[in-house]
C-alpha cells in the first residue's frame, strides 16, 4: 500500500473519499454485508481508510474483516494517492450512530440517548429501542423507564449510542 507522498496542497481528502467509495461499497456488498461508514482520517500524521461493516443477522468476524480487505488492497492502491493504512472493522458494540441510514439498520436495537433539549420536561438522557426512523417524524423510541413511547425530532438529537445489556 505503499504511494508517493503528495504535498498538501495537492491532497483532497473529500475528493479520495469520492473516488473509493464505489470501490468500497461493491466489494462490502459482494462480501454480502452492509457498509455503516467510511472515513479518510489523518491520525498521529499517518492516513487511515476506516471501514465499518455490519451484518443484520450475526456478528462481524475476523473473516468477513479479510474477506473486504482482501477485496480492495490492489484497487485502492491505485485510486488513494499516499501512504494510507486500511482499516476494516466492526461497528463496534457501543457505536454512536451517525445518520439516518443507521437508525433504520440498528431498528429493534437498545440505544442511548442524549437529547440537546428534553421531551416532556423529563430527562435529556434515557435508554430506549430504536422503534421507527423517518425523517419527517424523527426518531421513534420506546423508553426503557417508563414504556412510553417518544418521537424526537433529528435536530433535538444530541447523540444515540448502541447500549447492549452484557449478561455477567
Amino acid at each position: 500500500m505503499e504511494q508517493t507522498q503528495l504535498h498538501k496542497d495537492n491532497f483532497n481528502k473529500t475528493e479520495i473519499l469520492k473516488k473509493v467509495m464505489p470501490v468500497v461499497e461493491k466489494a462490502v456488498e459482494d462480501s454480502s454485508l452492509l457498509l455503516i461508514e467510511a472515513d479518510f482520517v489523518k491520525e498521529y500524521e499517518r492516513w487511515h481508510l476506516k471501514i465499518f461493516i455490519y451484518h443484520p443477522e450475526r456478528p462481524i468476524t475476523h473473516k468477513d474483516c479479510g474477506s473486504v480487505t482482501n477485496i480492495l488492497a490492489e484497487s485502492l492502491d491505485t485510486i488513494i494517492p499516499v501512504h494510507y493504512y486500511l482499516e476494516v472493522s466492526s461497528p463496534g458494540t457501543e457505536r454512536k450512530l451517525k445518520s439516518s441510514r443507521e437508525y433504520e439498520i440498528y431498528k429493534g436495537s437498545r440505544v442511548k440517548i442524549k437529547l440537546k433539549q428534553p421531551i416532556n420536561e423529563k430527562d435529556k438522557i434515557f435508554t430506549g429501542v430504536i422503534l421507527d426512523y423517518d425523517k419527517e417524524n424523527g426518531l421513534k423510541v420506546r423508553v426503557e423507564e417508563t414504556k412510553s413511547i417518544v418521537e424526537i425530532e433529528e435536530k433535538n438529537i444530541s447523540y444515540v449510542k448502541l447500549e447492549p445489556e452484557y449478561e455477567y
